[in-house]
């Protein structure tokens, strides 16, 4: 996998993990019984944005390293999917 490759493959997998990371520890106002006047009731009290992010880059890069190692020894290539 040459550094173009693996960069994209990096950042497409961060924004995989964030996206199934964001509903994890939210509360809605109206679970939370703190509705605000002129917001919508199910909008996130505290979506703990930061703390996703920076979960998600370790994350991240664990799996980007199995499919890293997967590639490089050759486990998964070009002609596995040949029968599709």
């Amino acid at each position: 996998m040459n550094v173009v490759t693996g960069i994209i493959v990096y950042i497409v997998t961060w924004w995989l993990v964030f996206l199934m990371a964001l509903p994890f520890g939210v509360k809605s106002q109206s679970e939370d019984g703190a509705i605000e006047e002129g917001t919508e009731p199910g909008a996130p009290m505290r979506p703990l944005i930061i703390k996703k992010m920076i979960a998600t880059t370790g994350v991240s890069f664990l799996v980007w390293g199995l499919i890293y190692l997967a590639i490089d020894s050759s486990l998964i290539t070009l002609d596995t999917g040949e029968g599709f």
